[in-house]
């Protein structure tokens, strides 16, 4: 029995599941080139599809991420509590409810879909896409992100047949989610888009402003919490997200591309500071409602690593995992696994373990070949790829490491990477500056030997597969990885196992070897702007517009002449 989940809002994307099992598992952006594709995800479903070697009407069933009926009668009721101020959302949003009735209807009508069409709840379709990959029996579920139909953050129990059992909830527009995009915006970059970059530079801020944040949210101690409106206008349908008296408090807003200075970094501190403290609130409130000692987490806050390091470090949960495609666009697999288990009533029936987050597109090592002839590049085949290019970051180059399936989420983890050597100073700001043309505050990614993270960071026995936690650098080894260890001496670790991704794995080992450092960085193969690239065609592209040194591609390595 075949399932396709898809979204078809911010962060489109499709998922495909057979009896339970996850065959394929994208985002839209690999092929439309927009980073977070707003819209249908054709081009995802039709991957997904040959992936597997069937058509449209092979499906038997088909789930979209959103209820939008639940979701028209909580916003008539949002729209209704705010007016006047609330009908500048018909200038915004007018044809999001018609666009969703219309779904089933396009399917059938422009793809042949002939099977049955679901409409599944937005908030246990995260909580499903963290829960069934987890491998837990039993779970404490948390689903936190912008909003749902209704509700923004989601407190629930998982237990051993399967069904999600909402415990507490906490409603839009009091939304942690909503809170980033609104400094997201307020300090420069884009929403839904930046986040990532206001969380690397609060590590550069003081606490001087955490004070005056506790105003902006607030919490009641178990769990549930409030922002004050007096400081927003999304809420009301406002392209600009913060009000005139966020300004009046803490000053101008940033223009885009202008110089950041302290006073921005003081507030992405405060951000970040009274996220962590919620978070922790939430979470150990959900420890103790639910009786369970393991959580599992989604929704696109659960992409703060830095507060999951901390949820990791001082919470009670005994194991922690944080579905890696945790924003809009992993909701698509939480759809479809909820029609399997949940809908048809399975239970654990077929059930299917995240081993890696690889579950793109491959390609075949003529597809390489093809994409390099012509290019102007010379290559030559290897007779050992990772070790070659173990060699060649030990000697200061840095390389495209491009290889089997891609990755789903916003994470490059091995397979469509940029690699560099940690152990240099300077790599940092030359990766930055030279090859992903970003911010210079940005920070990188170790990834290390699973078995010997604990000699580098101070994360004691937890793992890290998916870049979703951050540990501190023990003060001794700051100075042997530099170029990962972030300003406030703290690194956003990947934790990598043989059986998870073997040759990469080789990768750290073979540099371990040569240097004694079994760590690289690691950061996605893109430039600014650009979504991780895809094709083999769009690698040899962003290696030629970068100022890297080698480009392998399976076991081809390619040189600007």
């Amino acid at each position: 029995m075949y399932i396709l989940g898809f979204n078809s809002t911010h962060d489109g994307s499709a998922a495909l599941v057979r009896d339970g099992e996850v065959l394929c598992a994208i985002e839209e952006e690999r092929y439309s080139r927009k980073k977070h594709h707003y819209g249908f995800p054709e081009h995802a479903i039709k991957a997904c599809l040959d992936h597997a070697g069937i058509d449209w009407k092979d499906l038997d069933h088909a789930a979209f991420y959103w209820d939008p009926k639940r979701r028209l009668a909580s916003f008539m009721w949002h729209v209704f509590r705010h007016l006047p101020r609330s009908l500048a959302y018909f200038k915004r949003q007018p044809g999001i409810w018609s666009d969703f009735k219309a779904l089933p209807k396009k399917l059938e009508d422009e793809y042949g879909f002939a099977g049955r069409f679901h409409f599944l709840d937005h908030h246990r379709n995260h909580l499903a896409s963290a829960y069934w990959p987890s491998g837990f029996e039993e779970a404490a579920a948390l689903s936190v992100d912008g909003t749902g139909e209704w509700e923004a953050t989601a407190l629930a129990l998982v237990g051993t047949d399967g069904r999600i059992k909402i415990l507490q909830s906490t409603n839009y527009p009091h939304s942690v989610g909503k809170l980033w995009e609104t400094l997201t915006q307020y300090l420069g970059f884009r929403p839904n888009s930046g986040e990532g970059k206001v969380m690397g530079l609060a590590p550069y801020g003081r606490p001087d402003l955490v004070a005056k944040f506790r105003d902006v949210i607030s919490s009641d101690g178990k769990g549930d919490f409030k922002l004050n409106l007096s400081y927003f206008d999304f809420h009301v349908g406002r392209e600009r997200k913060y009000s005139d008296k966020f300004l009046s408090v803490f000053g101008p807003a940033r223009v885009p591309e202008s110089e950041i200075d302290s006073r921005h970094e003081d507030i992405a501190y405060a951000l970040q500071a009274v996220t962590e403290d919620l978070l922790l609130e939430i979470v150990r409130q959900l420890h103790a409602i639910s009786g369970m000692d393991r959580l599992v987490m989604a929704g696109g806050v659960a992409l703060n690593s830095v507060a999951n390091g901390r949820l990791v470090r001082e919470t009670p949960f005994k194991e922690i995992f944080v579905q890696p495609s945790a924003g809009d666009a992993g909701a698509s697999l939480g759809a479809a696994l909820r029609v399997w288990h949940e809908v048809l009533g399975k239970g654990q029936e077929g059930r299917w373990t995240m081993k890696n987050a690889c579950l793109g597109p491959e390609y075949t090592a003529e597809e390489y070949r093809s994409a390099l002839e012509g290019s102007g590049l010379d290559f030559h085949e290897s007779g050992d790829a990772p070790r070659e290019a173990a060699e060649r970051i030990a000697r200061g180059e840095i390389i495209g490491w491009y290889q089997g399936r891609m990755e789903y989420g916003p994470r490059a983890l091995g397979n469509r990477s940029i690699l560099a050597d940690p152990r240099n100073p300077k790599t940092k700001d030359i990766v930055n500056a030279r090859v992903k043309f970003r911010e210079g505050f940005r920070p990188f990614a170790p990834a290390v030997l699973a078995e010997r993270a604990a000699e580098f960071f101070e994360c004691g026995n937890a793992e890290a597969p998916y870049m979703l936690k951050v540990f501190d650098v023990i003060p001794e080894k700051r100075a042997v990885i530099p170029s990962v260890t972030h300003v406030d001496g703290s690194a956003r670790v990947q934790t990598v196992r043989r059986e998870q991704n073997e040759r990469y794995y080789d990768i750290i080992r073979a540099f371990g070897e040569l240097t004694g450092v079994p760590v690289v960085l690691n950061t996605s193969f893109n430039v600014r702007g650009e979504p991780i690239v895809n094709t083999p065609q769009q690698a040899v592209h962003c290696f030629q517009g970068a100022d890297m040194d080698a480009l392998i591609l399976g076991d081809y390595v390619a040189l600007k002449r």
